[in-house]
């Protein structure tokens, strides 16, 4: 996904049995025979009669289902009013971790659930750190996000300490290290620190749903995500009522290049929110998300018809939930215009319609960080079309609501590393439609150097890439060639990144590794069987005549030898 930090999970395509969050309709801790969260079983002191939906209240929190954890908590604190640590539960619920920061809404929310907490005292001294550490959090005082949640993962490590043998205070912790990276770290310090955490709870409890789901989103970067494919191709079987349990392994495929394996999850996910919705639970919330990974790998593996359906489907289903008066408050509904400008926009850049791109509109009404993502395919097409006046007028729309970013909640946004690649690929590409290609190179460069070190998204298009399409541009095959050659190391398989590489070593005269990147790129894509792209018809018109050619030169050996 472009590198946006609020980006979180989205409503499905069907019509929504919401269930309100003060529901205390009687639940077992499975919700309904079959159901498969993965293996949790949380000690808690709270009445033997809710112990059980306790530990798949914790399981819905490991598997990122929110929605359905609030209620879980708040049923069984109905049940059993003494219960301190079911308030947790629900502030826990309020505590998007790597999602999104708590606005002061949420925060307050968060603060009376430990107040109840804290006035109902938990009956073990381990509880009480539970619901100490997350009340250091929600404390309503002066201190920055950063200082909360470094102050939460410091208290989290302290509980951890005092109780080794709870996988749970273990994944916690391992998920407040992720929570606690800054903006503009790209170090990889905090995540090598969760996978030293998280490995040997993999080694004993590989079905625990925390353990397997904080591996991924560890691992949720270039350079680690090999570390991630045993979790990944592991956390959909052990929880595959899970919606965004079962969507996750996706990260890892795609960062992998594993286009098959990850339309197979992030269908599956799909099928996990249709299902959920059966049993009246809040499942809608992945299909957007869900679409984003499909549309990018349909379009990687060159299934254009299937990415097609995609587009249509998730407008329509944007449309239908846009409809419903009951949608108006829910959390959700804020990234409609993210999913709405976002799919259309990687639609037409990877299918390289540059017209398209350039004429894309904001969604009217979308937050500035969201309308930001527009500008910038707005300045890429631009520049590829040079179209010099055009591309300055992106670039200054695109600054001036990043000094809206920077005066709202979301102030982060504008600092982060990703922003920064951003921004320096779109000064890139204004140079480059200027026609002054030294600076073009220069930014599209220091752009793709940046996002090598923090990892770019795993629907993202790379800097680097970028740049050796412009070196290609520019006739310089030889350097475009080693730029895609370090892309495809760090996004493995992309279709573009195959394609400009085989143009590159074709152009270099390298008629050996042209060859070997077509044949790549054919082979990850069935052949084109599902495109009309023209690049297939410049691959297999090169594959046929080098084919001629070596048996051509074959024919010639075999008489030079006869004679």
């Amino acid at each position: 996904m472009k590198t946006l930090t609020l980006v979180l999970l989205v409503l499905a395509a069907f019509p929504v049995a919401a269930q309100a969050p003060g529901d205390v309709s009687a639940h077992s801790a499975m919700a309904y025979p079959g159901e498969s969260l993965g293996a949790v079983s949380f000690s808690v002191s709270c009445s033997p009669a809710v112990r059980a939906s306790f530990s798949r209240g914790v399981a819905l929190l490991h598997d990122f289902w929110y929605e359905e954890a609030r209620p879980q908590f708040e049923r069984i604190a109905k049940r059993d009013p003494t219960c301190a640590m079911a308030h947790w539960g629900v502030a826990m619920s309020l505590f998007h971790q790597i999602w999104d920061r708590p606005d002061e809404h949420a925060v307050a929310l968060g603060w009376k659930e430990m107040q109840a907490a804290q006035a109902h005292r938990a009956k073990t001294a381990r509880e009480r750190e539970y619901v100490a550490a997350l009340s250091g959090f929600f404390r309503p005082d002066k201190r920055e996000y950063q200082s909360r949640i470094d102050e939460y993962a410091a208290a989290m490590a302290t509980l951890y300490s005092h109780y080794p043998r709870d996988v749970d205070a273990g994944t916690f912790y391992a998920l407040s290290l992720l929570a606690a990276v800054a903006p503009d770290d790209a170090s990889l310090t905090h995540e090598r620190q969760a996978l030293a955490v998280l490995n040997p709870l993999f080694a004993t409890h590989p079905d625990h749903p925390g353990v397997v789901h904080y591996i991924i989103h560890t691992c949720d970067t270039p350079s680690l995500a090999p570390q991630g494919l045993v979790a990944a191709r592991h956390y959909g079987k052990i929880a595959p009522s899970g919606p965004h349990a079962v969507h996750m392994p996706g990260h890892i495929f795609a960062r992998l290049g594993l286009w098959q394996e990850d339309i197979d999850s992030n269908a599956a996910s799909v099928a996990a929110s249709r299902a959920a919705e059966v049993h009246h639970e809040n499942g809608a919330m992945d299909q957007f998300h869900s679409d984003d990974f499909l549309l990018y790998a349909y379009l990687q593996s060159a299934q254009d018809s299937h990415a097609k359906q995609v587009l249509a489907a998730s407008a329509t289903a944007l449309s239908h939930f846009e409809s419903m008066p009951e949608m108006g408050e829910h959390y959700m509904t804020g990234m409609f215009p993210y999913y709405r400008a976002k799919l259309p926009i990687f639609y037409a850049l990877e299918m390289r319609d540059w017209q398209s791109a350039a004429a894309l509109k904001p969604v009217a009404g979308g937050p500035p960080e969201t309308r930001t993502l527009t500008y910038w395919a707005r300045t890429i097409a631009t520049g590829h079309l040079r179209q010099a006046e055009d591309s300055r007028a992106n670039l200054a729309q695109y600054d001036a609501l990043m000094e809206q970013v920077k005066n709202g909640r979301h102030a982060y946004f504008a600092d982060s590393t990703g922003s920064r690649v951003e921004r320096g690929e779109m000064q890139a590409w204004v140079a480059y439609a200027a026609g002054d290609s030294v600076d073009a190179l220069k930014h599209m460069r220091e752009a793709a150097d940046l996002q090598d070190k923090v990892g770019q998204g795993e629907v993202d298009i790379p800097a680097r890439e970028m740049l050796g399409d412009m070196l290609l541009d520019l006739k310089q095959p030889a350097t475009a060639l080693v730029e895609y050659k370090q892309s495809l190391v760090l996004s493995p398989n992309r279709f573009n990144g195959l394609f400009g590489a085989g143009m590159a070593a074709e152009a270099a005269g390298d008629s050996s590794q042209a060859r070997n990147y077509y044949t790549a790129l054919l082979e990850s894509t069935d052949n084109g069987s599902q495109s009309v792209r023209p690049e297939f018809a410049h691959v297999n018109q090169f594959l046929s005549a080098s084919a001629a050619s070596r048996t051509s030169m074959d024919g010639s050996g075999q008489q030079a030898g006869q004679h």
